[in-house]
């Protein structure tokens, strides 16, 4: 009887834990929806509803280390990649009015070096969530067309949060949705595969169980040739601004 009961207190607190992570009734997802559209920010929108960005920032913060390895693959990831968008449009606020990401941290420092944010129990920066976790601990390349770099160039920053459930319908979409895009196109005169430099800067995450082609090519028809040529378009570093 005393196990049984022990039982179900842990696992009531772990899902109470799980529960009260809801991302999808949360004040981010709510800031997404409305003043996100087309993958464009109002960052002046949300200048004035900052406190609420801040509530939803303090509660990523205070997820610990043990609590999020009790997480499920989906449930990570989509915490992660979260934690990328909004704590990217925070960097973004607290430098705001800006041209581009690019031009915060000066010379001699990235932007996504920077170390301005708590996650998981230590002091991180955005370059830690992507390549020291993201690409690190998932065999998911899709998570390139979710985090957002607060970029035109970049894929377009979703109008609702990421949530386990939808997690798969999600990735999927974005993917496909940036492929049909006017970065990504196959030029079948000339027979050369126009294709986001993301693909040049992270090829090894789409190579890992073919070519980049056979990786693109469900997303953009079945119609490129093996032998295309790929040629990388420019990348606009500009704010993703409304």
């Amino acid at each position: 009887m005393k196990y049984t009961m022990t039982l179900l207190l842990f696992l009531t607190l772990f899902t109470s834990q799980l529960l009260s992570f809801d991302h999808s009734h949360s004040s981010f997802d709510s800031i997404l929806k409305k003043y996100v559209s087309n993958g464009r920010v109002n960052y002046k929108g949300i200048q004035t509803e900052k406190s609420k960005l801040e509530e939803y920032l303090s509660s990523l913060s205070k997820v610990s280390n043990s609590e999020y390895n009790g997480f499920s693959k989906e449930q990570k990831i989509a915490f992660l990649i979260n934690a990328y968008n909004a704590f990217t449009v925070k960097l973004i606020l607290d430098n705001y009015p800006v041209k581009s990401i690019r031009k915060i941290g000066g010379i001699f420092q990235s932007p996504w070096k920077i170390e301005f944010f708590e996650l998981l129990g230590s002091k991180r920066h955005l370059d830690w969530i992507e390549h020291s976790k993201l690409r690190v601990d998932f065999n998911e390349p899709r998570i390139h067309f979710a985090i957002v770099c607060a970029s035109i160039g970049c894929p377009p920053l979703a109008n609702t949060a990421f949530t386990p459930e939808k997690l798969e319908t999600q990735l999927q979409s974005l993917m496909e949705n940036f492929l049909k895009g006017k970065n990504n196109r196959y030029d079948s005169k000339e027979n050369i595969l126009y294709l986001s430099p993301i693909f040049d800067w992270f090829e090894k995450d789409f190579i890992k169980k073919g070519t980049v082609i056979e990786f693109v090519n469900p997303s953009m028809g079945n119609t490129i040739p093996a032998d295309a040529k790929i040629k990388y378009t420019d990348y606009n570093w500009n704010l993703n601004e409304q």
